[in-house]
């Protein structure tokens, strides 16, 4: 597999980019291409051994920042390492794109550049969860904030999709993001959702409660961008601060230090569950290429996970499947 990715976007670029970079092709059958400011990229890559042939740089003299109209500035800097990483996607110069930069211009430049699976009214941006008995998906995030009944149906087809192909699990759930689980219960859009996907061939469960959602018995989340973006911030903001108090509480006395040394193991093992570094990144489904959307604070291992899930996407020819499931949609 051939993979682009953004040199410049998020927190810790280029440094920890390149880094998970070379852990990646260490571990993987992979080609990287990493666009950037070439001088600075090779500054980096520099620092390791590596073998060459894995990874190439395209220089891209320009860089698109959280604060800029993600539009504008996808139209405007042409030469930036994210409008580079896209059109190589595009261009079929490589199967897939990573980035940990601006979301909206990612998402923006994914579909005004790769541009729309066929008969894909709306690409969703699709997150991994940790939830209590395994990991879920929430599908849209935040790509769409007002969305209509068929946009969610499709949102559930290419979730189930891509949820039993990279997380290999055969028959994967589907729920409908609502304020109760009866039928009858929700807004006009979740009412008139609820009917086609019965009918929609997914594995339909029905409703689920936003409070069911941590214990991840349903896979696949389905709800407008606007809702699910709402309940990712959330589900981050309460995990920080459990964690925070917890550590705060353990450290107050030698009495509670020695029960924490005690059950180090059991906290080591709920953090690494619950850790976005283990699943990498959220992809963009529905586009004509692998688009995977890293965390802006990814460090090294995130971003070597980030590039994996997309090989796993690769390896599982995700994108014809969507085509091939959305060709007589509804």
């Amino acid at each position: 597999m051939r993979i682009a990715v953004d040199g410049m976007g998020g927190d810790n670029a280029p440094i920890d980019i390149v880094a998970g970079c070379i852990e990646a092709i260490k571990e993987n059958d992979i080609e990287i291409f990493i666009t950037g400011p070439e001088e600075l990229i090779n500054t980096e890559l520099n620092k390791y051994e590596y073998d060459k042939d894995k990874i190439k740089v395209v220089h891209a003299s320009e860089v698109i920042g959280n604060n800029e109209h993600p539009v504008m500035a996808i139209r405007r800097k042409k030469d930036s390492s994210i409008h580079k990483a896209l059109t190589m996607v595009k261009n079929k110069e490589v199967d897939g794109v990573i980035s940990a930069g601006s979301t909206g211009a990612f998402l923006a430049g994914a579909t005004l550049i790769v541009g729309r699976i066929d008969n894909v009214k709306r690409p969703a941006l699709a997150p991994v969860m940790p939830g209590k008995k395994g990991p879920f998906m929430i599908i849209d995030v935040g790509a769409n904030a007002d969305c209509k009944p068929l946009n969610l149906v499709q949102f559930a087809q290419m979730g189930e999709i891509y949820f039993k192909n990279v997380l290999n699990i055969e028959k994967p759930t589907v729920g409908l993001v609502n304020i109760g689980a009866e039928e009858e219960k929700g807004n006009e859009l979740t009412k008139a959702t609820y009917p086609l996907l019965k009918e929609s061939g997914v594995n339909f469960v029905g409703n689920v409660e936003p409070r069911e959602i941590p214990k991840g018995e349903v896979n696949v989340l389905v709800c407008d961008g606007f809702t699910g973006n709402t309940i990712l911030k959330l589900y981050e903001g309460v995990a920080s601060n459990i964690f925070g108090i917890l550590k705060e509480e353990m450290l107050k006395t030698t009495r509670t230090k020695i029960g924490a040394l005690i059950l180090k193991p059991v906290f080591k093992k709920i953090k690494k569950d619950f850790d976005y570094k283990e699943y990498g990144g959220a992809a963009f489904l529905g586009v004509d290429g692998i688009c995977i959307k890293a965390h802006g604070s990814s460090d090294s291992r995130a971003f070597k996970n980030a590039i994996k899930q997309a090989l796993n996407a690769y390896n599982h020819d995700v994108i014809n499947k969507i085509k091939s499931s959305l060709e007589n949609n509804i």
